[in-house]
């Protein structure tokens, strides 16, 4: 391919571009990965103008043959990219020209910069989606394998980040199973909103030309085309969306990476993260810290940016298309890759945690473990729950002023403080008694747990 430095839109200016300008508005280095979203656009769309007979088929032939090796450059490596290019959509053009001739130029009959922009975004972002839900689920098999391991680990549920009523790690592993089956599903139905052709709305006002959208639609596979041409180029409320719902998604992975991070530390002492996906010191070779889920909390945080960057992009922004929407891709690029290298390496914190099953029991065993369960006993008896929940707080505070645990009380002692407890034994006072108590749906009972936990297989082998 020979050089290419003629702008498309240089008729009306009587003077070249400023190279200093060039440089500035020149989204090349972003938006080079478009390629293959671009080149897929552009071949639905000659197809069409063949169709309509707008192209002829051997104009037709060739612009395909032409975009064929256009493709095969870039693939290789050798497309040569130039500084006049401004970006991926128009070096591409300009190298279809250079390859075929004057009727590369027939390409872009009936279409804008404008809406091939949005095109190809919505083709990037529809697949990037794809690639996202494969890795939530990827997780999400990961956390019901390790819950199917843990069925019978006890271990401390809390609230305020003190230890409240014994869960089981199934049960608490099964707890991100659900706000990452939230992030699956949000992405699915963003998807819905990706996939819409904005395509055919040229500039922002349609074309007088006898255009088929919907054999454009079916050829790149939208649902359907935008119903009104100045909202087609001007909409990135879809990325909004992908990135909204990308940065909800790291929220869960932040939450965690967080918990993954305090059950290394000496002071829990929960669990082990593999060797492999650790970091030593510099200084102090004793260190083992767990900077892969220290990463993911951080990045958590460069997402969040991303949505805010391109909310500030639109706010305010008159209709229709404006060079500020130049500024949608790097934020969603950026999100897209963060987040799926995110969910890939926090699988591997989940496969290779190894659990301190006698730790966790030790903690879920201390402080009162079914002090719940004897209000619920007292509530049974007829005692109302207010005056329930006084009775075992006194009981609960006896205890601390004695240095003793629940089930160090005789039943005489436990009488003392209501005769409906006269007849507890020492044995339904602990952890593992708390959780065989459970009855309600979604409780951490285990058979609750182990339905979830069922379920959540079933559902990954399908």
């Amino acid at each position: 391919m020979k050089a290419k430095n003629t702008k498309a839109w240089a008729g009306r200016f009587a003077t070249a571009a400023d190279p200093r300008m060039e440089a500035f508005t020149s989204s090349l280095a972003v938006d080079r990965r478009l390629a293959q979203y671009d080149i897929q656009g552009s071949v639905a769309h000659c197809r069409m103008l063949v169709k309509q007979k707008i192209l002829t088929r051997a104009e037709g032939e060739k612009i395909l043959k032409g975009l064929k090796n256009v493709q095969r450059e870039l693939a290789r490596g050798r497309f040569p990219f130039l500084a006049s290019d401004e970006d991926i959509h128009m070096a591409v053009e300009a190298g279809l020209i250079e390859t075929i001739g004057p009727v590369g130029g027939k390409l872009h009959t009936a279409r804008s910069r404008n809406d091939q922009v949005a095109t190809a975004l919505r083709l990037y972002l529809r697949e990037a989606v794809d690639e996202i839900v494969r890795g939530i689920e990827a997780l999400q098999f990961s956390l019901a394998k390790k819950a199917k391991a843990h069925m019978g680990t006890v271990m401390p549920g809390y609230t305020h980040l003190q230890r409240a009523q014994p869960v089981s790690l199934a049960h608490h592993l099964m707890a991100h199973w659900e706000a990452l089956e939230r992030d699956r599903a949000r992405f699915g139905d963003c998807r819905g909103r990706i996939n819409v052709l904005p395509l055919g709305a040229a500039a922002l006002a349609g074309t007088s030309l006898p255009i088929d959208r919907k054999f454009v639609a079916r050829e790149l596979g939208f649902r359907s085309v935008a119903s009104n041409s100045i909202d087609a180029v001007a909409d990135r409320d879809f990325v909004v969306e992908f990135l909204s719902c990308a940065a909800l998604a790291m929220t869960h992975l932040s939450r965690i990476a967080e918990e993954l991070i305090l059950w290394c530390s000496a002071e829990f002492g929960f669990a082990r993260l593999p060797d492999a996906l650790c970091t030593g010191s510099s200084l102090m070779p004793h260190k083992k810290n767990p900077d892969a889920p220290e990463l993911v909390r951080a990045k958590t945080g460069r997402i969040f940016g991303d949505l805010v960057a391109m909310l500030t992009v639109l706010k305010a922004l008159p209709l229709s298309y404006n060079r500020d929407l130049q500024e949608d891709k790097e934020p969603a690029f950026d999100a897209a890759e963060t987040l799926n290298a995110c969910l890939a390496v926090t699988v591997l914190c989940i496969e290779g945690l190894e659990v301190d099953e006698v730790r966790m029991a030790e903690a879920a065993g201390a402080d009162f473990p079914a002090a719940v369960e004897l209000v619920d006993r007292l509530v049974e008896s007829g005692v109302p729950m207010r005056e329930a929940h006084g009775i075992v707080g006194r009981l609960v505070r006896s205890c601390l002023e004695a240095g003793l645990g629940m089930a160090d009380l005789s039943s005489e002692e436990l009488a003392r403080h209501h005769p409906a407890l006269a007849g507890v034994r020492p044995e339904e006072l602990t952890a593992e008694a708390s959780l065989a108590a459970k009855r309600s749906a979604g409780s951490a009972a285990p058979s609750e747990v182990a339905r979830q936990v069922r379920r959540a297989l079933r559902r990954a082998k399908r």
